[in-house]
């Protein structure tokens, strides 16, 4: 069985004012999905995911990447980045987790957004219409507090029960006006 792509969805955002301060340069953050069909539907439980993993993850990956870099204008212009997986109800958390959890998914958008840091993530099930949850860190630096930041969409007629969901997202930055780091308190052991 190959990658069945139903649709891609983009979704973008530009952030112009936090509280009452505006923003500048806005913050640009996108979400490009792909909604297919889960790969391992009808076929019971299936204890050797690695041949469809090994198939249908770097079609999925080189399917979605390149629509991210390119509304984000270039991996110059990403400074954080995620992803995350819904799978549909008829289907297993584990079907939506192998199509993220693997270097043929993850090393694509790394590669290709100039990053180095794991891609922080999601995977759930749930219905159509279910939120997209997709946090994110910064690319080079997962420590870095500044860029932990979420991203949140919908598809209003995905995942259906055969369905998964798969997503990424970058932004140009991270939280505006951020007020909290790496200070040498936070990480004491025993500190609150």
């Amino acid at each position: 069985m190959s990658l069945e792509i139903r649709k891609i969805v983009s979704f973008i955002e530009d952030v112009h004012r936090e509280g009452a301060r505006q923003i500048s340069p806005p913050m640009h953050a996108a979400a490009v999905s792909a909604v297919i069909r889960n790969p391992w539907a009808g076929l019971g439980y299936v204890e050797d995911l690695y041949p469809l993993i090994e198939e249908v993850a770097p079609k999925l990956a080189n399917a979605i990447v390149p629509n991210l870099i390119q509304i984000m204008g270039g991996p110059d212009n990403i400074a954080a980045y995620g992803k995350s997986a819904t799978v549909g109800l008829s289907g297993e958390v584990e079907h939506a987790s192998a199509l993220i959890h693997t270097l043929r998914f993850g090393n694509v958008l790394r590669d290709q957004a100039a990053g180095t840091s794991f891609l922080s993530f999601t995977n759930k099930r749930g219905p159509a219409g279910a939120n997209i949850t997709i946090p994110m860190v910064h690319k080079t630096d997962r420590a870095e507090r500044s860029h932990f930041l979420t991203i949140e969409t919908h598809i209003a007629d995905a995942p259906m029960a055969d369905e998964i969901v798969v997503s990424i997202a970058a932004a140009s930055s991270g939280r505006p006006f951020a007020r909290i780091g790496n200070r040498h308190q936070d990480v004491e052991i025993g500190a609150v």
